[in-house]
């Protein structure tokens, strides 16, 4: 499943909407202010070309000649009174520009205005693009009154853009930053108050994986403020509080029955012994049942002190008794002790170390421990007819164990948790399945570490590395 964060889903929801709404707004603003200027322009070039005013200057002049025309269409551009705010043309009956508010008559002008006019019922339209100077410009061309539907002239009304679009896109840039600066403002606020969550939320999450892997001492700091997080942070404390004390009781009853199992199987296994040299060479029936008694009781006595150990690690109590020891020599004891159960099923071990001595400090029953547990599991998952390497290398500061069979192997989905307290991968061989945990917690405190590679089907290879504490020495 992809992770997607508090932050991420409030980004892509909340400020995205809000920016959204925000450009849609800074959209619809400009609209407006464009809509009302240009509105505004095009009101007041209406108010200057009134029709009736414009035909009533003109209206005794319509039909005279050139010359009159144009004598009456100066004087209308001399007393034209707003000369400061809009440009004004005067044309004639063919179209042609004879008098403008500049002086200056334009070669071609190109009036879309005044065609549209001719076209239009009212005699009047507007016509909003660039002069061909470049300056941009609102048009308005009023026709003369017609006479037998022939132009008699137009007055055209134009007013420059450039102003008004200038104050447009000063009024928009500002617009535009007022709704960046609110978008700022919603994610600074915003990041704030998601932080004062997903800040909590970390903590409550590191919090209770470190539970979830057993550190019951655990607690969350509970924020200062009593909100919604500041209650589940004390429920988190209360629950690891409550499964702190569960976990002790459990740990108690283990090890209080793991003590108390070992006397009565001690007893069981010594007197299991005692009977069976005293059957020797006696009853069969009696003998083969004696040697099942001592097997099981060894199998039990294996699991409580599993157990037991179990307990140790669990409440924290298990504690090494520190010595000068040869790592090697108890490698060699634990094959010696564990070749000889090999040989009844079967199953060589073919030793290989080098003749030197590996000194560390170290606790000599758990290492030789660990090492037995290693073997006794690749022991019992090897067939009859397997073959069992163990092959120690040394360095200048570590030594490193390879224990590798040819037996029934590890599934490729089983392989990360066989470390892990209590998981068997092969429910059909006897054992307790904390065997592993217990030899990775003890390799642990003694600063080294297991490695497990599996193939199903192929075997299993245990490399166990151990930190040289003291230089060696070549016997």
């Amino acid at each position: 499943m992809t992770k997607s964060g508090i932050t991420k889903r409030w980004l892509l929801t909340t400020i995205l909407v809000i920016a959204v709404i925000l450009l849609l707004i800074d959209t619809g603003i400009i609209f407006f202010l464009k809509n009302y200027y240009y509105s505004t322009v095009e009101r007041k070039l209406q108010s200057l070309g009134q029709s009736s005013a414009v035909a009533d200057f003109f209206s005794s002049y319509i039909g005279a000649s050139n010359d009159v025309f144009s004598s009456r269409a100066n004087e209308y551009v001399e007393n034209f009174t707003d000369i400061n705010v809009s440009e004004v043309w005067v044309l004639n009956k063919n179209g042609e520009v004879i008098v403008t508010s500049t002086g200056f008559i334009p070669d071609s002008p190109g009036i879309p205005d005044y065609a549209l006019a001719l076209d239009s019922s009212t005699g009047r339209s507007f016509w909003t693009g660039p002069m061909p100077s470049g300056e941009k410009v609102m048009a308005m061309t009023t026709l003369l009154p017609l006479t037998s539907s022939r132009s008699n002239g137009a007055v055209r009304y134009m007013i420059s853009l450039e102003l008004v679009d200038r104050q447009i896109v000063k009024l928009a840039v500002l617009s535009s930053a007022v709704c960046v600066f609110a978008i700022i403002l919603v994610l600074i606020s915003g990041m704030f108050f998601v932080r004062s969550i997903v800040g909590p939320v970390k903590r409550l999450n590191a919090a209770a994986r470190d539970i979830a892997e057993g550190n019951f001492n655990q607690r969350v700091e509970v924020p200062n403020r009593y909100d919604e997080l500041a209650e589940l942070s004390e429920s988190i404390n209360y629950m690891t509080e409550e499964i702190d004390k569960t976990s002790r009781m459990k740990n108690d009853f283990i090890s209080t029955v793991s003590h108390e199992l070992r006397t009565p199987l001690t007893a069981i296994k010594g007197w299991a012994e005692t009977l069976l040299s005293v059957n020797e060479g006696r009853d069969e029936t009696v003998t083969d049942g004696l040697k099942v008694i001592v097997s099981e009781t060894d199998h039990l006595y294996s699991l409580v002190e599993d157990l037991l150990d179990f307990s140790k690690i669990e409440s924290g109590r298990m504690t090494l008794f520190l010595q000068q020891i040869d790592a090697l020599a108890e490698l060699d004891d634990a094959v010696v002790a564990m070749r000889d159960r090999a040989n009844r099923r079967g199953i060589e071990i073919v030793y290989s170390a080098p003749e030197a001595a590996a000194p560390m400090n170290a606790d000599p029953d758990r290492i030789k421990q660990v090492f037995v547990n290693i073997l006794d599991n690749a022991i019992k998952y090897t067939p009859e007819g397997g073959r069992i390497a163990v092959t120690a290398e040394l360095s200048a500061k570590t030594l490193g164990i390879c224990f590798a069979d040819n037996g029934c192997g590890i599934a490729e989905e089983d392989l990360p948790h066989v470390k892990e307290k209590f998981y068997k991968a092969n429910i059909s061989v006897k054992g307790s399945g904390i065997g592993l945990a217990v030899c990775e917690e003890i390799i642990s405190l003694h600063k080294g570490s297991i490695q497990i590679e599996s193939k199903l089907g192929e075997g299993t290879q245990v490399t166990v590395t151990l930190p040289l504490r003291a230089e060696r020495k070549d016997s």
